[in-house]
């Protein structure tokens, strides 16, 4: 959960440069984060960026946590998705992508997670088109594949290493994408 907070605008490896100092610190507990000044916890997460801003939205989920759940990860993760996604978003700095890592990955619980690697595979491959709105793309995958936690994470994971590896965004490699050999249309 706290790296779907920091991954937030920057590249998976300085997250994890920024968590590897969180537990440097013994610092992923509850207690930890909740009791951490927040100065030092901007120091620990320099490295995934926006360390001021992602200070406060981490202190804001911890807080939600603690208010809301008693610090108890159980009690968040037994709501049915669509409350947990409506509690994950009314937390300062939890937008629908950061919700759906949660609820995916944390809760594992089967929501797809649409990101820009998603939408730009999509848009390229006539799945959709560019202006697509976060939801209406989720409705779109979430109707075509099983509801399922581990294809979603399969599939999520999937998208992110052809968007790395074939699908950039400028100079994408299009000649060796393996998805050409499927029909495009638009839906």
């Amino acid at each position: 959960m706290i790296g779907a907070i920091l991954t937030q605008n920057t590249a998976w490896s300085n997250v994890v440069k920024a968590l590897d100092n969180i537990k440097k610190a013994d610092g992923l507990s509850l207690d930890f984060l909740r009791d951490i000044e927040s100065g030092s916890l901007a120091e620990l997460i320099r490295p995934a960026g926006y360390f001021n801003q992602k200070t406060r939205y981490l202190k804001d989920f911890i807080r939600f946590l603690t208010e809301q759940c008693g610090g108890d990860l159980d009690k968040l993760f037994l709501l049915d998705i669509d409350v947990l996604r409506n509690a994950l978003l009314s937390v300062r700095g939890i937008g629908p992508e950061t919700a759906d890592d949660i609820i995916l990955y944390a809760a594992e619980k089967p929501i797809f997670v649409i990101d820009a690697y998603t939408k730009r595979i999509m848009s390229r491959h006539l799945i959709c088109n560019p202006d697509i709105g976060y939801e209406e793309l989720q409705q779109i995958i979430e109707c075509e594949v099983p509801k399922d936690v581990e294809i979603f994470k399969d599939y999520h994971g999937l998208l992110v290493t052809l968007a790395k590896k074939n699908c950039f965004k400028k100079n994408p490699d299009c000649g060796s994408c393996p998805l050409n050999i499927y029909e495009r249309s638009i839906t």
